[in-house]
């Protein structure tokens, strides 16, 4: 993971006010593609697909601060019903995150994405095993003979997206998880609902750009 190991210093930003990771989105500056965040074909999405906003939520599977925020994410979204979400697995913290990224991803040809990504989340604390996500994603209902199959068959697919998600990221200068991009803006930390709400009601005030 070389450089990207350091990011476990993020229980820091657990302590630091919200404003200072709360910005602008310089995600929209020259260079990356708008487009392609928000509207690849192949990352998972959940909320409303006729939204009038839209959360991309960056993770993984091993952070604690994820975890912590998911319930409210997922909260917010399903009060408000005209979000749209769409995940981004962006495993940079263990091998094993790559491996739940592969799970949960592999999950999807058969409808349990969402069933997965969930039970993964739901696994408290860090430095969650390979068998730990693999457990979990059994007992969530998802067929893992299947799982095996499609990991197999669209194994360079998921490769490619997940490759596409650390470019988007990088192009961003995303610097660890959790991110959330949220309509024009980018919150590097994790929240709470109340927050998410307040993002929320700032980025639909906010005039269309121009």
């Amino acid at each position: 993971m070389n450089r990207r190991q350091s990011l476990m210093i993020l229980g820091a930003l657990a302590t630091v006010p919200l404003m200072k990771f709360f910005s602008a989105p310089s995600a929209w500056a020259e260079g990356v593609d708008v487009k392609a965040i928000l509207s690849d074909p192949d990352a998972p999405e959940a909320g409303n697909p006729k939204g009038n906003l839209t959360i991309v939520t960056y993770f993984d599977y091993n952070c604690p601060f994820c975890k912590k925020s998911e319930p409210d994410l997922e909260k917010v979204v399903r009060d408000d019903g005209k979000i749209r979400l769409v995940y981004k697995d962006w495993p940079i913290l263990s091998e094993a995150s790559v491996y739940g990224a592969q799970m949960a991803l592999g999950a999807k040809y058969q409808g349990k994405y969402q069933a997965a990504h969930d039970a993964l989340m739901a696994i408290p604390g860090r430095g969650i095993s390979k068998d730990q996500m693999r457990d979990a994603v059994a007992a969530a209902g998802v067929d893992m003979t299947r799982l095996q199959s499609d990991l197999g068959t669209h194994g360079d697919a998921i490769t490619a997206l997940l490759r596409r998600t650390l470019s988007q990221a990088d192009a961003m200068g995303l610097q660890g998880t959790p991110v959330y991009l949220i309509g024009p803006y980018k919150v590097a930390a994790a929240l709470d609902a109340a927050a998410f709400k307040k993002v929320v009601d700032q980025a639909r005030a906010r005039p269309p750009a121009k």
